[in-house]
C-alpha cells in the first residue's frame, strides 16, 4: 500500500467497497439461486438427494448432459400451479394496497411532528419487529376466532347475533399480512417526507390551491420514490410468504408458499418445487428491472 499513489489507493478503496457486497450477494443469492435452477433442470427420483444428476457418464465413457424442461412446461400447464401463482400475487397486491392506505397517513403524521416526537413514534412502528413474527401471527387466532377478541366485543355489544366467520379465510390472511409488512411501508415513506420541503405546501396554499389540490399535485409527486420504495418492500416478501396463509388461511388457501412447502418435503419432488421457485424469482425480477430501466431512463437529461 506504501508503494501505491493516492490514486490508486482511492480507486481500490471503491473497489472494495463494491466488491464486498457483491461477494456477499453473490454468496448468499446467487451461488443458492443457480443450485436451485440446476435442480429445476433434473427429474425426481428416490435417492438422497431426490433427483437425478444433470451430468453422468455413458457406457461408452461419453460425458452426458441431460436436461428436463418438462418441471417448467408442467407449472404452466397445471391449474394447480396457475391458481398458486395468481392468489399469491393478488394477496400481495392487496396487501401493498392496504398498507399504502394506512402507511401513509401514519408517516405523514409522524413526519409533521416536532423533531423531538419523531424518534419515539418511529420506535412504537417498529415495535412489533422486537417480537417473533410467528408469536404476533398466533396473537391473530386469538383476536379472530369465533370466540376471540372481534367476535366477543361485537357480541357483548349487541352489533352482532353470532359470531363472524373472519379466521381461516382469505379475509384473515389480508388481515395478518398488512399488519405483518405495515412498517415496511411506514419507514421508506416516512423517510422521504421528513426530507421534503414544507415550503411548497404553504407556497401552494398560498395561490389559492386546495389541500386536496395541494397533496395531489405536490405531496404525491414528492412521496413517489418512497411509495415505490415501501410498495416494493411489501409486495416481494409477501408474495412468498407461507406462515400467515397456513396459520389464519383455510384448508382451500393456496399459495405459491404453501405449494413450495408441499413439493419440498411432503411430496419430495425437488426438481418441481425449484421450478417453482425459479419462475417465482423470474416473476418479480423482472417487473423491477423493467422498472429500474425506466427510472434510469428518465433520470437521463
Amino acid at each position: 500500500m506504501r508503494g501505491l499513489s493516492e490514486e490508486r489507493k482511492r480507486a481500490l478503496g471503491r473497489f472494495l467497497v463494491i466488491a464486498i457486497p457483491f461477494l456477499w450477494l453473490g454468496a448468499l443469492f446467487l451461488a443458492p439461486f443457480l443450485i436451485v435452477a440446476k435442480i429445476s433442470l433434473s427429474s425426481a427420483a428416490v435417492a438422497i438427494p431426490p433427483y437425478e444428476p444433470l451430468i453422468s457418464w455413458a457406457d461408452d465413457g461419453a460425458l452426458v448432459l441431460t436436461l428436463h424442461v418438462g418441471n417448467y412446461k408442467l407449472i404452466f400447464s397445471d391449474p394447480i400451479y396457475l391458481i398458486a401463482y395468481a392468489s399469491s400475487l393478488r394477496n400481495a397486491a392487496v396487501t401493498v394496497i392496504f398498507t399504502l392506505l394506512l402507511g401513509f397517513p401514519l408517516a405523514y403524521f409522524i413526519a409533521t411532528r416536532d423533531q423531538k416526537w419523531r424518534a419515539p413514534l418511529l420506535l412504537l412502528v417498529m415495535l412489533p419487529f422486537w417480537t417473533s413474527f410467528l408469536i404476533r401471527v398466533y396473537a391473530w387466532i386469538g383476536i379472530l376466532k369465533p370466540n376471540g377478541v372481534i367476535n366477543g366485543a361485537l357480541l357483548w355489544l349487541g352489533v352482532i347475533e353470532k359470531p363472524l366467520v373472519i379466521l381461516n379465510n382469505n379475509f384473515a390472511v389480508i388481515v395478518g399480512m398488512v399488519y405483518g409488512y405495515l412498517p415496511f411501508m411506514v419507514l421508506p415513506l416516512y423517510a422521504h417526507l421528513e426530507k421534503m420541503d414544507w415550503s411548497l405546501l404553504e407556497a401552494a396554499s398560498d395561490l389559492g390551491a386546495k389541500p386536496f389540490r395541494v397533496f395531489r399535485k405536490v405531496t404525491l409527486p414528492l412521496a413517489a420514490p418512497g411509495i415505490v420504495a415501501g410498495s416494493l418492500l411489501v409486495f416481494i416478501p409477501a408474495v412468498g410468504e407461507y406462515i400467515v396463509p397456513a396459520l389464519l388461511g383455510g384448508p382451500d388457501t393456496l399459495t405459491i408458499g404453501a405449494t413450495l412447502w408441499n413439493e419440498f418435503f411432503s411430496n419430495r419432488d425437488w426438481p418441481v418445487a425449484s421450478t417453482v421457485a425459479v419462475a417465482l424469482v423470474a416473476l418479480l425480477v423482472g417487473p423491477l428491472l423493467a422498472l429500474q430501466h425506466h427510472r434510469t431512463k428518465g433520470a437521463r437529461p
